[in-house]
Formats: structure tokens, sequence, C-alpha cells
């Protein structure tokens, strides 16, 4: 079965998503990104015992800190799938596309490319 996601959706596959750590997804909006969300096992069914809960604090974390530098919290989200959901995914994926375009893109990325005008003029 193909799920239609948004072409402009980039999918980085991690062994858990406790192996998601709170450093992985600031250097995402830091390199441009304009939203980050991580998709899990159902909670309480992880194979490695407490990878989404681990997960869940670090995007709640990120959310607090993007909130404080003015990016905005919201462009993080962290959702809880079994592998046999993927027509869901597709549409949090697609939710995730609508909600970001919404928001505007990246303010990092902004002042970066504001910056960059700026020197070269």
């Amino acid at each position: 079965m193909r799920l239609k996601i948004p072409t402009n959706f980039r999918i980085v596959r991690l062994p858990c998503t406790g192996k998601l750590d709170l450093i992985h997804v600031l250097r995402s909006f830091e390199k441009g990104a304009d939203g980050v969300f991580a998709v899990g096992c159902m909670e309480g069914d992880c194979h490695f015992n407490q990878g989404n809960f681990r997960a869940r604090k670090r995007i709640e974390q990120a959310a607090q800190l993007l909130d404080k530098v003015g990016v905005g919290g919201e462009r993080v989200r962290m959702y809880n799938l079994s592998s046999g959901e993927g027509p869901l995914f597709a549409q949090y994926a697609t939710e995730m596309v609508e909600l970001i375009k919404k928001l505007g893109p990246n303010p990092i990325k902004q002042m970066k490319q504001k910056k960059t005008d700026a020197a070269a003029a």
C-alpha cells in the first residue's frame, strides 16, 4: 500500500524514539526545518521499555525551549502509533504540514536569510 504523504516531508528513522535527543530536535530547527514531529510506538508498548515516554518528555522540553526563543513550541509534536496505522501516519503528516504552512517559515531560517542578504549587499 502506497501512502500519500506531503513531498516536503522528510522521514528520519531511529531504532526507538527513546534515541531521539533534545539536541537533534533543536538542531533540526537550526538547520532550517519548519517543524518536527516524532512518531513512537503506543505508550506502554515500547520494545525498549520506556523509550516513547522519554521521547515525549524531550519533545515537551523542545516545545518549551522553542517558545522561549520565539520559534514556537507548536512546531514540534509527538504521536504514538502502531505499525499498522500507516494511513493515520499519513494523515498526521498532512495535518502537520498544514499547521506549519499556517505558522509560516521557521523564524531562525528567516533570520539567517536576512543576515545573508545583508552581507551580500
